[in-house]
């Protein structure tokens, strides 16, 4: 069931007021299971969706003395199962490898959100390597399985250095059938509109990846552009921002709040700062008032359990339609 939110005045509703219509307000979080840590915003590529509004110039990369100190949080948190390491482009900040390596000895799962494209770079030919040596999840954006689309949205010769990579990984054993190392891709659409059906994107994906390149892989999953940063713009600058914004509002699912990753989850920025998601990092709206601001302040994360979640218009794109999450859908498409 969709919620269609326009008012007679012609005004968007805002999200509260419409978890407030399905008595679902207000948002908490339950028990923190997972720590997604960004550390920083340098990237080999500048992707036009991009919610982070990384690329190469930029400069913001998390230190040691902060991944070290994510470490020790994570020893103090035995709750915590999953660190899900973003950025950017992840591998490209030094102290990656050391914050892997860390996590895994403390018998974490680990995720890496890897553009696929790093692995040419200078002095990250050992990457696949090292994944395959410490079980690293590895959840790989490619927007599509076509050259056209996937160049349009990434810049020229993205597609071809992706597949490239996959096969590689692939000859490692990542994504093959029966495989313990698990290899998942990531889809945006590449324009204003709702991902379709992620399990016939899936099917869509394995048929086109594996007929034409021999490319196997485990999961899709399908995200929703948010409307922030370099996405946000690119709307503004086409004059569709608001009808974008109207989609997302009116096609609101109550079903995918259950399964909002900010309920399970708790961001922690290059700088150390503490977020409810990725997404209200790079908008800079903080945890709650009195919770904790940084790392630093956090001793144990069973302190941030079932606090109040900070909510604003871009958390409609994680509740249109079947929902999206860095894990792909939250509830079966309808």
């Amino acid at each position: 069931m969709f919620y269609h939110a326009r008012r007679m005045s012609d005004r968007l509703a805002s999200f509260d007021e419409i978890l407030s219509s399905h008595d679902l307000a207000p948002l908490r979080r339950a028990a923190v299971t997972t720590l997604q840590v960004n550390v920083g915003k340098r990237c080999n590529q500048a992707c036009h969706h991009c919610h982070v509004d990384a690329g190469p110039k930029r400069s913001e990369m998390m230190t040691a003395t902060t991944a070290e100190r994510v470490l020790e949080v994570l020893d103090a948190s035995p709750k915590v199962d999953t660190v899900d390491v973003t950025g950017g482009a992840p591998e490209l900040n030094p102290s990656f490898r050391r914050l892997v390596e860390g996590a895994r000895r403390a018998g974490r799962r680990v995720i890496d959100r890897c553009n696929l494209t790093v692995l040419h770079e200078p002095g990250m030919e050992s990457l696949p390597e090292f994944f395959v040596e410490h079980g690293v999840e590895l959840t790989c954006s490619l927007p599509c399985y076509s050259m056209k689309n996937v160049d349009q949205q990434r810049g020229k010769g993205v597609f071809d250095k992706s597949i490239e990579s996959l096969r590689k990984l692939n000859g490692l054993g990542y994504g093959r059938s029966g495989s313990a190392l698990t290899l998942n891709l990531v889809y945006n659409p590449v324009g204003a509109f709702l991902p379709g059906p992620q399990a016939a994107l899936e099917q869509d994906y394995k048929r086109e990846l594996g007929g034409a390149f021999g490319i196997e892989f485990h999961r899709l999953f399908t995200i929703t552009n948010m409307p922030i940063k370099r996405f946000a713009a690119d709307l503004e600058r086409s004059g569709k921002q608001r009808e974008y914004m109207s989609l997302l509002v009116n096609h609101f699912n109550p079903a995918t709040v259950a399964g909002l990753m900010c309920r399970s989850l708790v961001s922690v920025g290059w700088e150390g700062t503490l977020y409810d998601c990725d997404f209200n990092q790079m908008l800079e709206i903080p945890l709650s008032a009195g919770l904790p601001r940084t790392i630093f302040e956090l001793d144990a994360t069973g302190v941030i359990d079932d606090a109040p979640i900070a909510t604003a218009a871009h958390c409609f794109g994680c509740t249109a339609g079947a929902g999206s999450s860095c894990g792909g859908e939250t509830v079966k498409a309808s």
